[in-house]
C-alpha cells in the first residue's frame, strides 16, 4: 500500500469500535436506574415467588400450600372482595372525573390554567394530615355529624358503617384528580387544532367533536392513566389504617391491611403467595388493556 493510499485509510475495527462506543452511552446513563431497579424492586418480587413455594423461613419447598391456605382464607376473600369493588368504582370514577376537569380547563384556558398546579396540592398534603381531616370531618363528634346534629337530623358513624367505602373512595379521587387531569391535558395538547376544525367545518357539534376526534386522540393517554390510577388504587392504605387501625369496617378492610396483619405476625408465607396472586391479577388486567389500547390505535 502507497504511502497516499496509508494516509486516507481508516481501519474499519476502529470505526465499529467507536460505533459501539456510541451505542454504549444511552445504556451507561440508564445502568443506575436498572441497577436500583433490579437491586430494590427486581429481586425482592422474584424472591418473594420463591418465598410463596417454601415454609416461612424460605427453606423446605412446600409446594402450593401457602397459595391454598391464601385462597381459603376468609380474611382474604373478604379483602380481596373488597378491593376489587375499591378498583371498579375508583378508577373509572377517578377517569371520568379528571377527564371533564381537564376539557373545562383546557376550553377556559388562560387564567384557567392555574388549576393545573392548584390542583395538585392534595398530592402534597401528608398522609397524617389526611388522617386528621378524616378524624375531624367524619368522626362520631365531627363536623358532620354535629351540622346533622345542629338541624335535627340522625347523626351517621361514617368510620363505623359502610358509609366508610364512600368516604374513602372520595378521599382517594380528591387527591389523584389533579394528577390525572394534568396527564389528560397532556394528551388533549396533543391533539391538532386542524382535525378539530375540518369537524367542525363539516357540521359536527361539541359531543362529534368529542367522540370523533377527541376520544380517539387520547387513547394512549387513556391507557396510561388507567394503568396508574389502577396501581394507585391498589396503594390506598396509609389513609384507611391510621383511622381506622389494622382491623376496620369490614368495608374498607383491603388487601393492604391483610399484608400488613401477616407482615407483622411473620406469616411470610402465606404474605408472599397473596402478592404473587395479586402481582398476577393486576399482570392479567394490565396486559389486556394495553393490547387492547394498542390495536385502536
Amino acid at each position: 500500500m502507497s504511502g497516499k493510499s496509508r494516509l486516507f485509510y481508516k481501519p474499519r475495527k476502529a470505526g465499529r469500535t467507536r460505533k459501539s462506543a456510541r451505542a454504549a452511552v444511552p445504556w451507561l446513563f440508564c445502568a443506575p436506574s436498572l441497577l436500583g431497579l433490579g437491586i430494590f424492586t427486581l429481586f425482592p418480587f422474584l424472591d418473594a415467588v420463591r418465598r410463596g413455594f417454601t415454609d416461612a423461613m424460605g427453606a423446605r419447598f412446600v409446594g402450593l400450600k401457602n397459595f391454598a391456605s391464601v385462597l381459603e382464607n376468609a380474611a382474604f376473600r373478604l379483602a380481596a372482595a373488597n378491593t376489587a369493588r375499591f378498583l371498579a368504582v375508583c378508577v373509572p370514577l377517578l377517569l371520568a372525573v379528571s377527564l371533564l376537569m381537564a376539557l373545562a380547563v383546557r376550553a377556559l384556558a388562560g387564567a384557567a390554567r392555574v388549576f393545573e398546579t392548584t390542583l395538585l396540592l392534595p398530592m402534597a398534603v401528608p398522609v397524617a394530615g389526611i388522617a386528621l381531616l378524616w378524624q375531624a370531618l367524619f368522626h362520631k363528634s365531627g363536623v358532620i355529624n354535629g351540622a346533622l346534629s345542629a338541624l335535627g337530623l340522625e347523626t351517621v358513624d361514617f368510620m363505623g358503617s359502610g358509609a366508610a367505602f364512600w368516604v374513602l373512595v372520595g378521599t382517594y379521587v380528591w387527591k389523584n384528580v389533579g394528577y390525572n387531569m394534568v396527564l389528560w391535558i397532556a394528551g388533549l395538547d396533543a391533539i391538532p387544532d386542524s382535525l378539530y376544525e375540518a369537524a367542525r367545518v363539516d357540521g359536527a357539534g361539541v359531543w362529534r367533536c368529542f367522540w370523533c376526534v377527541t376520544l380517539p386522540g387520547v387513547l394512549p393517554t387513556l391507557f396510561l392513566t388507567a394503568a396508574l390510577s389502577l396501581l394507585n388504587a391498589c396503594k390506598v392504605f396509609r389513609e384507611a389504617y391510621l383511622v381506622g387501625g389494622a382491623y376496620p369496617h369490614d368495608s374498607i378492610y383491603l388487601l393492604q391491611h391483610l399484608f400488613n396483619n401477616w407482615f407483622r405476625e411473620l406469616d411470610v408465607g402465606r404474605l408472599c403467595a397473596a402478592a404473587v396472586l395479586l402481582a398476577a391479577a393486576l399482570l392479567g388486567v394490565l396486559l389486556p388493556m394495553q393490547k387492547l389500547w394498542g390495536d385502536a390505535e
